[in-house]
């Protein structure tokens, strides 16, 4: 079948959902988007290709969708795409940035669509192993089998540490605790997913018992008939289509935990998640203070490797020893060297941090993060020499495999650490060449208890090389779609954010809302005496703007602030009769907070929610539940960002202009998305405040404005 023929099959299933949905309006922006979907996919060449026996190059096909609140995107992507992928054969892989989308997909989306696509297929949630409970892990934690050394098996030393220092009945709770989540699971009334829990525990309960790669011995595990992880991956086996998150899909490249990317059809859907995740993804760290797990690592090595007569073992002694004694090393100098600027810092808001300009490193920190490197890679070659030792002798004695799976886990526990500080020293060692792009460099200090901590950092600053590398090399097709992709108009930011600037497999599409915003709503432009980079004086006069505002709120409203302490100052300004309606984010547990918003505004009650960036996408609160946003500062990123200090710092001796080029657009997107809080559906009416008087008075306030949903402005002198 022809890539026309596959293409318009696909946009016959979109149709037939349409016409199969009662009381389903027909949206041109929805199957214009559709139209695209099915073109996108049909062109790509799926499986693998022998260039060299005569075959054509492959051709890669991705689309970057903007659709606007109210398009209907998920349909749009889904019907077409799974269509297509059931007639080639293939599986279609969703990726999404938060779990609530995730969840909408797989509890509503997808069952209803399942319900009325011609064809059948079937769908799976695919999550990350430390989602789910490893069930070794919490039978010994529980007290439900033998353990000769559970607290030397099981804890890092920071939670053995914590333990110590805990009151003993806390310690008690836990261990009831785990014992109550090992009777649920062995009854079958849980299944081992974390966020299925009524109560998900803090991640310092739950990281001891969650199902790491690092210490797991799969199908050796006397457990794994049992394994909670291992029966979702079955279920993935089986799905047509899997909903995954962008952090699974760039940490499992190249794993095969799920579909290859060059034999599927990749959605993306929250795509302006993505380059921050690539970001963060391909960051890495090292704690150079806390340096005990070197030598537990080491005994065990030792000690399992002697037991399998490993011969790789006889240097780990000698990379140990190198390893702790360039940890001291390091940390001493770096204090030599930037002591005096950790120590001067406030560290209220998280630890002290010192940035390395141009990534170039003072020239007493090369040779020992040299033999650092060397160090971690000689240590960390014999640790795979004992892996692969045990699972030779796991495979040939099934009879011990529960003793076995025990040593691997002691020593996988443990390896990640090595891993991290090898990655850390490789990247800190690397040195751009002229012209090149230098990773960020920084250190920090942080007290723990009476104990200093000081760590290493670096990070690529540059997300779409990034994803280049790593990403779209193995791609064949792909639709990246969000409501913001565009930044001031166009979407040239994010192209280059994600790495697809210049990729001639790459198309462009902007389906616009079907919302009538300059009926439904308006942006109130209200204007202050006091410059908003003036912080002390801009926020007691947008305080006093903001309360005169929120005090005429009739149902629900949301308040979007840019610091911690521009929202604590909002709230001690509170006059008492005005503090029964406002719900400040993280004085409850978020599910609860909005419960209790609605709750009020149903019963007619007024109710105002103090938010900052979390609150500020993937809100939905339609109708009376946000008639009024209420943007307190522009959005513009925080100024000691380490990454992107050093980003702005390479475009400079570039000649080009950081805020022109990376903050503006950066901020045109954040803005967006606050902005979107506002309307939801074709019958909401709403206002949008914004309290800082550059959206209209600069230059670059004049782009914002042009990257946001038409409103009808209004503009308001200072109060």
């Amino acid at each position: 079948m022809s890539s026309t023929e596959w293409a318009a099959q696909a946009l016959q299933s979109f149709d037939a959902v349409v016409n199969a949905t009662e009381g389903f309006r027909s949206r041109a922006g929805q199957r214009l988007m559709a139209e695209q979907v099915a073109r996108t996919f049909s062109r790509a060449t799926l499986g693998k290709v022998d260039e060299e026996g005569g075959e054509p190059a492959p051709t890669r096909s991705i689309a970057v969708i903007q659709a606007g609140t109210g398009v209907g995107k998920s349909l749009a992507y889904c019907a077409p795409a799974i269509a297509l992928a059931l007639a080639r054969g293939t599986r279609v892989l969703i990726s999404t940035a938060t779990v609530a989308l995730q969840e909408q997909l797989v509890n509503k989306d997808l069952p209803a669509l399942a319900a009325r696509m011609p064809q059948p297929f079937k769908f799976a949630l695919a999550k990350g192993r430390g989602r789910y409970v490893c069930k070794l892990k919490l039978d010994r934690l529980a007290g439900h089998t033998e353990a000769d050394e559970v607290e030397d098996d099981l804890f890092a030393e920071e939670e053995a540490a914590a333990r110590a220092k805990r009151p003993r009945q806390e310690t008690e709770a836990r261990i009831q605790f785990y014992s109550a989540m090992a009777q649920t699971l062995s009854k079958g009334v849980w299944d081992g997913d974390r966020d299925s829990l009524e109560t998900p525990p803090e991640p310092e309960v739950w990281s001891p018992v969650a199902a790491e790669g690092a210490s797991c011995t799969g199908k050796h595990c006397p457990a794994f008939s049992q394994c909670t992880y291992y029966d979702k991956r079955k279920e993935l086996v089986g799905a047509q289509v899997i909903v995954a998150n962008h952090d699974l899909l760039l940490s499992s490249l190249g794993a095969r935990v799920l579909p290859e990317l060059d034999n599927c059809l990749l959605v993306l859907d929250e795509a302006h998640h993505l380059p921050t995740t690539a970001l963060q993804q391909f960051a890495c760290s090292m704690d150079l203070s806390r340096i005990t797990w070197i030598e537990r690592l080491s005994s065990r090595g030792l000690r399992i490797g002697a037991l399998l007569e490993v011969e790789e073992i006889a240097d780990i002694p000698k990379h140990a020893a190198q390893l702790r004694q360039t940890l001291q090393d390091l940390a001493r100098i770096v204090m030599d060297v930037y002591g005096e600027q950790l120590k001067s810092q406030p560290s209220a808001w998280g630890p002290a941090r010192v940035r390395v300009p141009r990534g170039e490193l003072p020239e007493q920190l090369i040779a020992p993060l040299g033999l650092l490197a060397a160090s971690a890679d000689g240590f960390l070659e014999a640790l795979r020499a004992i892996s692969k030792a045990l699972r030779a002798e796991m495979r040939d004695k099934p009879d011990e495999a529960k003793r076995l799976s025990t040593l691997y886990a002691q020593i996988g526990m443990l390896a990640p650490r090595l891993e991290e500080l090898h990655a850390t020293a490789q990247l800190l060692l690397q040195d751009a060449p002229e012209g090149a792009v230098p990773a960020a460099k920084w250190f920090t200090l942080e007290m723990d208890g009476d104990f200093i901590v000081v760590k290493a950092h670096a990070s690529p600053i540059l997300p779409g090389t990034a994803l280049r590398n790593h990403l779209w090399n193995a791609v064949r097709g792909a639709v990246l779609t969000s409501a913001t992709l565009t930044s001031c108009g166009h979407f040239d930011f994010f192209l280059r954010e994600a790495g697809l600037h210049g990729d001639e497999a790459a198309t462009t599409l902007e389906v616009p809302s079907p919302f009538n915003y300059a009926a439904q709503g308006t942006l109130i432009a209200a204007e202050t005496r006091a410059d908003p980079k003036n912080a002390a004086q801009f926020t007691t006069e947008m305080v006093d703007a903001l309360l005169h505002d929120i005090a005429r709120v009739e149902y629900g409203a949301l308040v979007l602030f840019t610091s911690r302490e521009q929202m604590r100052q909002a709230v001690d300004a509170l006059p008492t009769a005005m503090r029964s309606v406002v719900l400040v984010q993280n004085a409850l547990p978020r599910t609860l907070l909005l419960k209790r918003h609605r709750e009020r505004v149903e019963n007619g009650e007024p109710s105002v929610i103090f938010g900052m960036q979390s609150f500020g996408e993937g809100l939905d609160l339609p109708g009376r539940l946000c008639e009024s946003v209420f943007i307190t500062k522009l959005p513009f990123a925080p100024p000691d960002d380490p990454v992107g200090e050093a980003r702005a710092e390479w475009l400079r001796a570039v000649g080009r202009d950081p805020f022109s080029e990376l903050v503006v657009p950066a901020t045109a997107i954040r803005l967006a998305q606050w902005v979107g809080r506002a309307i939801r559906t074709e019958e909401d009416q709403a206002h949008v405040y914004c309290y800082d008087k550059r959206l209209t008075r600069t230059s670059y306030g004049q782009r914002l404005l042009k990257g946001l949903p038409p409103f009808a402005l209004e503009q308001r002198a200072a109060l």
